[in-house]
């Protein structure tokens, strides 16, 4: 048995309804972000700039592409051969997989891998927030309190706070009260989806949980409350970085939007995000081309004119064509005279000479959602708010 203080297990498997196309094809933590990254790169980044050099990344829902990308985990560092990355599926039983049944059920299904390591913790993560965390802090603050399990917390909005997992908390950081998206919530104190569990609680608790035929086997709505009931020691630890569930297509455009105004950034040489990206060539701006406040990378060529937009690889905008509040994700090519305004194009999509889609005088309320593989008549004209993706196109 390997020894590690501490070992992640990174919740990868869900199935994003919430991000509509965007899902259809790839896991919500495959979902291009900020121009070269995917949202997994975060978390998995955090780790590595945090020492955590063993991490279990829970998969399920249209795995391929999560899988392929991750691969053997050495653009993190973490291609180990004690330790290192290891994508998980749900486990296969003599008559077949049985899917994750909750976030406390895929931890249960994955105890064996828990089991292979003499680790005394273990860390919750899950693969579909963007943010900058190093959790060796929260770790030695949840080796000094002696707690069961340390949760990281941060304030929401309060019109916000029903969407989360609320809890209270005293002078001591010592959890009161916790409440999974509470119709009236006591406070703003937002659960991060991080925790930090000793192990030997971990597995006791998941495996009473199992037990109960009328669980959800979620830690939000099953664990954390049940261990409260018992007198288990649960601690608060605050972040006050950049965190953002990007897990609506508003959300994920308002994460983009973030970088163009420098509220999270991306640049620190000391706390780096790594990517697994291909080499490509420099971006291309041609003689009419502009670039206005706009994140745009390797590999693309700008021959219109884009302004405040995130644009990823190999993302091809011809003369006339206008990009302006947009994400455009990986190898789209927009036609010449087309115009986009406050939309989120998925991977593969071509638009038409003279398209339009969305509108100028739209908002983040009504964003366009164009799905991977998408082909867009020329002179087609896509309504604010509206989402295209090849099933409603055929």
């Amino acid at each position: 048995m390997k020894k590690k203080k501490c070992i992640a297990m990174l919740l990868a498997g869900g199935q994003g309804t919430r991000l509509y196309s965007l899902t259809t094809k790839v896991a919500k933590p495959a979902v291009s972000f900020g121009s070269k990254y995917r949202i997994i790169d975060f978390t998995l980044s955090n780790c590595s700039n945090s020492g955590i050099t063993t991490v279990g990344v829970l998969t399920q829902y249209q795995p391929l592409i999560l899988n392929e990308y991750i691969g053997a985990g050495e653009p993190w560092d973490l291609d180990r051969a004690n330790g290192g990355v290891h994508v998980l599926p749900p486990y296969q039983a003599k008559k077949g997989g049985e899917w994750y049944k909750g976030t406390a059920n895929a931890i249960y299904q994955n105890m064996h891998f828990l089991d292979q390591y003499d680790s005394e913790h273990v860390l919750i993560l899950s693969g579909d927030h963007i943010y900058k965390m190093d959790y060796s802090d929260m770790l030695r603050e949840h080796i000094r309190s002696k707690a069961d399990c340390t949760i990281a917390v941060i304030d929401v909005p309060k019109e916000d706070a029903s969407r989360f997992g609320i809890m209270d908390y005293d002078e001591n950081k010592l959890i009161t009260s916790f409440e999974e998206k509470p119709a009236s919530p006591k406070s703003n104190h937002a659960s991060m989806g991080v925790y930090i569990f000793r192990k030997d609680v971990l597995i006791n608790e998941l495996i009473e949980d199992e037990k109960d035929e009328l669980s959800s086997n979620d830690f939000g709505k099953n664990i954390i409350p049940t261990m409260l009931k018992k007198g288990n020691m649960l601690y608060a630890y605050e972040f006050n970085g950049y965190w953002k569930d990007v897990g609506t297509v508003t959300s994920l455009w308002e994460a983009n939007m973030d970088l163009l105004e420098s509220r999270f950034d991306l640049n620190d040489p000391a706390f780096k995000i790594y990517s697994r990206n291909e080499a490509l060539p420099p971006c291309f701006v041609g003689e009419e081309g502009e670039v206005v406040n706009s994140l745009v990378t390797s590999g693309c060529e700008i021959y219109g004119t884009v302004i405040n937009s995130v644009l990823s690889e190999k993302v091809t905008v011809a003369k006339g064509a206008v990009v302006e509040n947009s994400v455009i994700m990986r190898g789209t090519i927009i036609g010449e005279n087309a115009n986009l305004s406050y939309a989120i194009v998925d991977e593969d999509v071509t638009i038409g000479d003279g398209a339009v889609i969305g509108d100028e005088m739209s908002s983040k309320h009504k964003i366009t959602l164009i799905g991977r593989d998408v082909e867009i008549e020329s002179g087609a004209e896509i309504e604010s708010g509206s989402i295209v993706d090849q099933e409603a196109d055929k």
